[in-house]
């Protein structure tokens, strides 16, 4: 018996050991895709988008807050990547740590679910699990810089924004598309297989033209966001976000179209301002959409059951009838 258990909690080990480096390697991965798109904000280098944050809260979701050791090991592994490793890094990497997890803990005690299939799901995620967890990083990461004199008090508060907008960006945009990714299922529905490629060939051609264009055509995008939204509810419309957002980015941190003119502390509040705009009308339209689409169902499904129940009756009725009559004839013929 003392075997069997002790092989059993190997095991537990082992699985445990492999989902944090699972963790670890997906944030890092991340981290390094985030990197290769930079602003510069009073003399702070930030990203626009920084996916770990979205990979974070999604590895809470679906594995439960025992993975967040995978998450600090890959924040580790980050900075061991940028910078030696000092005090100044161990409180950034607690910072990067902890907005997630408060993020997680805080979308749990609402009771948030991961299909996304309600408006209050979406709107958690905006507010709870974006805006309001990675307050923590930010004010930590831009508080470090202060400390350390790397940033003067006049720019902490465009760092400070700088550094929340990207992380909260990372929840908005990346955290919706895995959770929608875990739920796939092969084989994939194809009924609409030929409006998809449509919407996919016009948003490859549509929406670099807009984010390149010296003209200013961001607002393109939108009409391509409505029409995913109504047609593949959340699937279509963030993946034509996440498409729309790293086409934008790619503009922005080259500085062409309509970020070529403006100043650096202008392009990062255009692109978080569009991004930010855009990850909330595909989160929550979507969200709206096929919440609608399940209260119909739910509708349709009680009307049928009502008539279901409405037809045995009526035939309950019809053989109480019949026997009556039946019953009556008898009687008749009995007396006569």
């Amino acid at each position: 018996m003392a075997a069997v258990v002790g092989s059993q909690d190997l095991r537990t080990l082992a699985v445990v050991a492999l989902q944090t480096l699972a963790v670890a390697a997906c944030y890092y991965a991340s981290a390094q895709l985030g990197l290769l798109r930079e602003l510069v904000v009073e003399g702070a280098v930030v990203t626009p988008i920084w996916p770990p944050t979205g990979v974070s809260v999604t590895c809470l979701l679906l594995l439960g807050l025992r993975c967040w050791p995978g998450i600090a090991l890959g924040a580790l592994f980050v900075i061991l990547s940028l910078t030696s490793l000092t005090p100044s890094a161990l409180c950034v990497l607690a910072g990067n740590t902890a907005a997630p997890v408060a993020g997680y803990l805080l979308l749990r005690r609402v009771g948030f679910r991961t299909d996304l299939a309600r408006l209050r799901d979406g709107l958690a995620l905006v507010f709870l699990g974006a805006f309001t967890a990675m307050l923590i990083s930010s004010t930590i990461g831009a508080g470090i810089l202060i400390a350390t004199g790397r940033l003067e008090w006049p720019g902490f508060w465009a760092v400070w924004l700088a550094w929340w907008v990207g992380d909260a960006m990372g929840v908005l945009i990346v955290t919706p598309v895995l959770l929608l990714l875990s739920r796939l299922r092969l084989p994939l529905p194809l009924s609409r297989w030929k409006e998809a490629v449509g919407l996919a060939v016009i948003a490859c051609c549509l929406v670099p033209l807009a984010a390149r264009s010296s003209v200013s055509l961001l607002f393109l995008v939108y009409p391509l966001l409505i029409w995913a939204a109504l047609r593949f509810q959340l699937a279509g419309s963030l993946l034509c976000a996440l498409f729309a957002s790293v086409m934008t980015t790619v503009a922005a941190t080259d500085r062409v179209g309509p970020f070529e003119r403006l100043s650096r502390v202008e392009v990062m509040m255009k692109l978080q301002a569009f991004n930010g705009a855009m990850a909330l009308t595909a989160l929550i339209l979507s969200a709206v959409i096929t919440e609608q689409i399940y209260t119909r169902r739910s509708v349709e499904r009680a009307c049928q059951e009502l008539v279901e129940v409405l037809e045995h009756l009526t035939a309950g009725e019809a053989a109480d009838g019949r026997a009556r009559v039946e019953d009556g004839g008898l009687g008749r013929r009995r007396e006569e």
